[in-house]
């Protein structure tokens, strides 16, 4: 095991330090960020090669954190959710990031809306059967509504009051982005996987043909896997309540809010995995699946992905 040294400019939230593990081609390098163990498996490199690889994965991943993060003080989302209503100029990836959260709006038919997260002010996902009243979800809907900013590259103009929250979003752009720039710097022949929280993606094969396999969390056993799956290529998201749930008189209550009622989704699955090219697609798809509810799995035979729905 070695650790990988980064500068305090690169780590100022003071994260512990990388960590690498392996020998000679086959390397796993971890580090924490975006509240959820990261790793980087390296096959088919040396050591050098794969503690640059590490190295430059987690400042890119604290990079990501610290700029999109609603609760990193003075970051552009702080900036502009505390703005009170006057216009804010973004860069081009805060403005990508906002096209697609306006896409993923438009898709969703306003169920995915990154104003919702105000919601979290009455709920409290910890496992325990406190709801919150009616009237203090009611009064918090007055707070919700992409609909109700103005964003007209590159301003974003958020009314009083609002807030904008890239959590759902945010993660699996940061394996898409790690794993885009790591594919250009890996010497030929090496492969790599980014596992960020349970959302990942591969460049490829490992060297020789072989796949990847990696697992499906058992909502049942959090600490095992229901199923492994071979993977060559592309990415896997996951979305679920496995860990933020309440339960009351017998009813399960998802993380998962309806933005148009505060309240969680009815009869939404416990987890949803999808399949699909980019980390970035699969995280959408398995999101709008758990938004679907009772539909989710109609929904996913739609989109012409593989998935795995937990109920």
């Amino acid at each position: 095991m070695s650790t990988i040294t980064v500068s305090a400019k690169d780590n100022p939230a003071g994260h512990p330090l990388p960590q690498l593990h392996g020998d000679q081609f086959s390397w796993q390098g971890r580090f924490e960020a975006m509240a959820s163990p990261c790793d980087i498996l390296l096959d088919g490199v040396n050591r050098k090669d794969a503690e640059q690889a590490l190295a430059f994965a987690a400042r890119e991943a604290w990079r990501l954190e610290r700029k999109f993060s609603r609760y990193v003080s003075g970051n552009p989302v702080d900036q502009i959710n505390h703005s009170n209503g006057e216009p804010v100029a973004v860069d081009d990836e805060m403005a990508l990031m906002l096209d697609y959260a306006a896409q993923c709006h438009d898709l969703s038919h306003g169920r995915f809306d990154i104003t919702s997260g105000v919601l979290r002010r009455a709920w409290r996902f910890d496992g325990s059967d406190h709801l919150p009243e009616q009237e203090e979800t009611d009064a918090l809907l007055n707070l919700v509504g992409w609909n109700k900013l103005a964003w007209h590259h590159p301003q974003l103009a958020l009314p009083e009051g609002m807030e904008i929250d890239f959590g759902g979003i945010g993660k699996e752009y940061a394996v898409d982005r790690v794993l885009l720039d790591l594919k250009q710097s890996l010497p030929e022949g090496g492969s790599v996987l980014v596992n960020f929280g349970g959302d990942l993606a591969c460049s490829g094969p490992r060297p020789h043909g072989k796949a990847w396999i990696v697992g499906v969390e058992d909502h049942q056993k959090l600490s095992g896997s229901s199923e492994t799956l071979s993977l060559r290529g592309g990415a896997l998201a996951t979305s679920g309540d496995s860990r933020r749930y309440l339960l009351k008189n017998g009813i399960r209550y998802s993380h998962i809010l309806d933005p148009h009622t505060g309240w969680p989704i009815p009869d939404a699955p416990h987890s949803v995995t999808v399949a699909a090219p980019t980390c970035t697609l699969a995280g959408m798809l398995a999101t709008f699946a758990m938004l679907q509810g009772a539909e989710a799995e109609h929904f996913l035979e739609q989109q012409n992905v593989q998935f795995w729905v937990q109920r």
